[in-house]
């Protein structure tokens, strides 16, 4: 199931389209009817994991065939896009939020939207995204392209997949959570709908995103092959 552009194709379609087939309203619905809430969770996040092995051993698996060739200026876009992404990710992470999974239970909480979501109400899907934007940037295989163009458009459309359904959840809980927050980067706030909650961020969030950053960027030659120091 490896070892040709064909599987790298089919493995980053089975995980991007399975996103977002599994978790649409009538599917999901469906499927919890069938195997319970848990029950639905438990085999969707299986199927995942088992897909993003799949994308990964035929990412690394992949003939090399060239695209073109990243200019030098593209590198430092890359780092910059690759940090700011981490961060929101980890810090995404490690922040309760209405968009999460399992996220529609916030629908009673008097204070939904605090910490990063004061910057994205999807700071996880938006860190991968920029990260995978960064790494379009820098490589030049066809295998890249699909892998990484790939997450790209998951983390793109998932968010407004997972709007969708949050309103069809949350009722009219979920007006005042899209009133202040938005998907872009700090949209809100610059539109005078909110202010950045640093305290909720919290300096420790950022420093793990940080950490992460950091210790990705020592490790890569060891874990893909590829020095991005020096």
């Amino acid at each position: 199931m490896t070892g040709t552009l064909e599987s790298l194709i089919a493995a980053t379609a089975f995980f991007v389209v399975g996103h977002f087939v599994l978790s649409s309203i009538p599917v999901r619905t469906g499927l919890i009817k069938m195997l319970g809430a848990a029950g639905f969770q438990a085999g969707y996040g299986l199927l995942m994991l088992g897909g993003l092995i799949w994308m990964i051993m035929a990412y690394g698996d992949a003939p090399y065939q060239w695209v073109w060739t990243p200019p030098e200026w593209a590198r430092h876009i890359t780092h910059v896009l690759s940090l700011i992404g981490l961060v929101l990710a980890v810090v995404g992470l490690a922040t309760r939020s209405p968009t999460s999974v399992g996220g529609e239970k916030m629908a009673a909480d008097p204070q939904p939207v605090r910490g990063i979501l004061t910057v994205t109400r999807h700071p996880f899907l938006v860190g991968v995204a920029l990260w995978a934007l960064g790494h379009l940037l820098v490589n030049d295989s066809v295998a890249d392209m699909i892998l990484f163009g790939g997450l790209l458009i998951l983390c793109v459309g998932g968010p407004l997949h997972i709007d969708s359904r949050r309103k069809a959840a949350m009722g009219p809980a979920w007006a005042p959570i899209a009133l202040t927050t938005s998907i872009v980067p700090f949209w809100a706030v610059l539109q005078g709908r909110n202010k950045v909650d640093w305290a909720g961020i919290g300096l420790p969030r950022i420093a793990a995103g940080l950490a992460v950053y950091v210790g990705l960027a020592y490790a890569h030659p060891y874990l893909f092959g590829v020095p991005i120091i020096g």
